[in-house]
């Protein structure tokens, strides 16, 4: 198992040790804080470079055993970092708005990616046969749909692990995710709420230095991972020469009649 080697300095430097003012804190938080300095809190460090390693193993084991990851984050800082990591690597995201039954209400949210499907189909087509009005009004059904779905638009099966950031933005996501049983790794800053999370990394969930960082190690692991994966070129047919012929006795016309049902 090969994942990044991560630094403490690592952390320093992408501000990870940053949390909130200690007004907005979350008790339950409380074993993850180093202490505070002007009137904000400093996450512990040595606990959060443990519990990231572990986090990325979870990460290689599910995407080495040919699983799929759903990147959650439709907070602006992390938006765009998230949808980036899920298209680099191949996985899912949503990062827009999180529809209530993403996951528990597969069935609707699969009808809804087959509609979003059939606009890309009736908007491409030469012979359309559509009024400049029905394709505008088509055009922007597509487009909102494509904001919301287009992260998930080839999942065929609720993901093998979740990867949230901020959870106080993804609580939805997290609740259908914990009914489901999916595994979440979850970046939890200092007024976060560690209830649920399988994986938590504590750590600022707000700056961009810090989600790039998060997002950089979680694609590099993953890469590490892929490489373990068998290709194409590994899987090997049987040729028509090794194939054995398989012979099946002829039975007696008295068996038969002995096998026979209605007998």
């Amino acid at each position: 198992m090969k994942i990044p080697n991560v630094t403490i300095q690592q952390l320093l430097e992408a501000g990870v040790h940053l949390g909130h003012k200690t007004l907005r804190w979350n008790p339950k938080m409380k074993k993850y804080i180093f202490g505070k300095r002007d009137s904000i809190h400093i996450i512990d460090l040595t606990q959060t470079l443990e519990l990231i390693n572990v986090a990325l193993e979870n990460v290689y084991k599910v995407i080495s055993e040919n699983g799929k990851i759903l990147f959650i984050s439709t907070k602006k800082q992390a938006a765009e970092a998230i949808a980036d990591l899920a298209k680099d690597t191949g996985q899912f995201y949503v990062n827009h708005r999180w529809l209530g039954g993403m996951l528990t209400n597969w069935g609707t949210i699969s009808n809804s990616i087959k509609k979003l499907e059939k606009l890309n189909l009736d908007l491409v087509s030469e012979n359309r046969g559509f009024t400049k009005k029905e394709l505008l009004k088509m055009s922007v059904q597509r487009d909102k749909l494509q904001k919301s779905l287009g992260g998930i638009y080839e999942m065929k099966k609720v993901p093998d692990l979740v990867f949230v950031i901020d959870t106080n933005y993804e609580s939805l996501a997290i609740k259908e995710s914990v009914k489901l049983g999916v595994p979440i790794i979850a970046i939890l800053d200092t007024n976060s709420d560690p209830e649920g999370i399988n994986f938590p990394i504590p750590g600022n969930d707000d700056a961009r230095r810090s989600i790039d960082l998060y997002c950089n190690l979680v694609k590099e692991t993953i890469e590490n991972a892929k490489k373990e994966l068998p290709s194409n070129s590994d899987v090997k047919t049987p040729k028509s020469s090794d194939k054995k012929e398989v012979v099946v006795p002829k039975k007696k016309e008295e068996d038969k009649k002995q096998n026979s049902p209605l007998n």
